[in-house]
């Protein structure tokens, strides 16, 4: 298989778990009958958003939007839009799924898309933030955990498409 990169766990299953279920009802609670759609970033959302929509006990719609910006560990800076989303957004109330706020970059490019799109609210819901590593300021509606300045990984959160398997989250030495 190559080259195996040391990794060390930064949050378990559990303590993310516990994240995803402490965020789910923040939104709960701001979400009741408005009936969002849920808008995963992926590929790195996806195990995140499974998790927080099963825990969400009111009608919502999830799309998708997906993005590239990465080569190996480090951000191209250059934003592409691979796949954008295909239902109807106008005068809807959007929630936006990320994994990780690392530099904003991409962050602020998904809410300045769907903003021209003119939802009814538009509010961003992340799983991990890495402020330390921010150019770009991005308002967090919903943060998850806060994540040091190291390249992670698990739990949807990859490094050239392998570890997004594991159930936690590792720092990579």
């Amino acid at each position: 298989m190559g080259f195996q990169p040391k990794i060390s766990i930064l949050y378990t299953k559990d303590e993310i778990q516990a994240t995803v279920k402490k965020l789910a009802a923040e939104i709960r609670q701001d979400y009741l009958g408005k009936q969002p759609i849920l808008i995963g970033v992926l590929k790195g959302s996806f195990m995140f958003l499974a998790d927080l929509i099963r825990l969400l006990d009111f009608p919502l719609e999830v799309e998708f939007i997906r993005l590239s910006s990465y080569s190996g560990r480090e951000s191209s800076g250059k934003i592409k839009l691979v796949q954008g989303v295909q239902s109807i957004i106008r005068g809807r109330h959007v929630l936006v799924i990320e994994d990780i706020i690392d530099t904003g970059l991409t962050t602020a490019f998904v809410l300045d898309y769907l903003g021209k799109k003119k939802p009814a609210s538009l509010k961003l819901c992340v799983l991990t933030d890495k402020p330390s590593r921010r150019q770009t300021p991005v308002k967090i509606d919903y943060r998850g955990l806060t994540v040091p300045n190291k390249f992670i990984v698990g739990y949807g959160l990859d490094w050239d498409e392998r570890f997004r398997n594991l159930p936690d989250v590792y720092v990579v030495e």
